[in-house]
């Protein structure tokens, strides 16, 4: 039986003093808080499943990797198994990405007001508790890696050292928004790798316009703490970039952009995806021209909007892909 919404808000209000609690950037009418068993909400918590977002950003990447792939070779649509397997494993690999975060980071997210709810720093979850759930979700990941070919295979044993040092980074670096794209976007080499057993110069420039979106994205969401990061010592693009965030992020946004549609161009790719790419292109210019970075409710909804731009790019290349089967 669901929980009343007026109970995901009560939750809200204890997480300001650290106890039990939804995190304040989830929705309060989310599934999780609404209908998991109350032993199994620190743990979906801590994979981060109140807040899907992540799985989007993690999983458009690989889908559009898989899909160009086979636009390069004449398919008429993208390997729907591939497809599974991805979203897959962009679901246990966000998970336990999430998981290792917060194990690294309890004590500076006990800090911080927009995250010292969650499971580890407000004692929900022990940190043996969060090490076995992220071992369970490593595996799962690990099943995913095994079913593809073996150059995929090794190339996603390459992204580890990447995904380890990432929260390290914001205490060293204001650029840990770049160490994420590194990481978060690895899939956009791994999906053409899965389909062709290869790497071409298609997947570099996607994964390096992904790179670039990322950075964008990720400032915006960074905004949110920039107050809290500034007392605390930590760094990010949003302290670094300041009152010049919108300058930077038309530039990082514009070259994601133009890398992604060159990739589009060299994997074959034609005029209805020309066309899907316009219109995101739209869509990235709102976030820009929109963003309000002293408003934490406007950054989060820029942020969140970015899954709709990468469902565009992935629409425009399976449209694009049917078009072509059908001439």
């Amino acid at each position: 039986m669901p929980r009343p919404v007026s109970q995901g808000k009560a939750d809200e209000g204890k997480a300001g003093n650290g106890k039990a609690g939804n995190v304040a950037d989830a929705s309060t009418a989310n599934w999780v808080d609404r209908y998991a068993p109350a032993w199994l909400l620190p743990y979906l918590r801590l994979a981060r499943a109140d807040r899907p977002i992540g799985f989007f950003l993690l999983a458009l990447p690989c889908f559009w990797s898989v899909a160009l792939a086979g636009r390069s070779v004449g398919a008429l649509y993208p390997d729907p198994w591939l497809l599974f397997l991805f979203a897959v494993g962009a679901v246990a690999m966000r998970a336990a990405g999430c998981t290792y975060n917060d194990i690294v980071d309890r004590e500076i997210d006990a800090q911080v007001a927009r995250t010292r709810s969650r499971p580890l720093p407000s004692g929900q979850v022990s940190v043996t508790a969060a090490v076995l759930f992220m071992l369970a979700l490593c595996l799962v990941g690990l099943a995913v890696l095994l079913s593809l070919n073996s150059f995929s295979v090794l190339l996603g044993l390459c992204v580890i050292p990447i995904v380890a040092l990432y929260p390290f980074m914001k205490r060293i670096s204001h650029w840990p928004q770049a160490v994420l794209g590194l990481a978060f976007n690895w899939g956009a080499l791994m999906g053409w790798a899965a389909v062709l057993g290869r790497l071409d110069a298609a997947p570099v420039l996607l994964y390096a316009g992904a790179i670039a979106w990322t950075i964008g994205y990720d400032t915006i969401y960074a905004h949110q703490d920039r107050e809290d990061d500034a007392l605390i010592g930590m760094k990010s693009t949003a302290l670094r970039f300041g009152g010049a965030t919108k300058a930077w992020l038309s530039a990082f946004y514009g070259f994601a952009w133009s890398a992604m549609l060159v990739a589009g161009w060299l994997s074959g790719a034609g005029t209805v995806f020309v066309l899907g790419m316009g219109l995101a292109g739209v869509q990235l210019a709102w976030q820009v021209a929109t963003l309000d970075i002293d408003d934490a409710d406007n950054c989060l909804a820029r942020f969140r909007s970015n899954r709709d731009f990468g469902l565009l790019i992935f629409v425009a290349v399976m449209a694009d892909m049917a078009l072509a089967s059908s001439g």
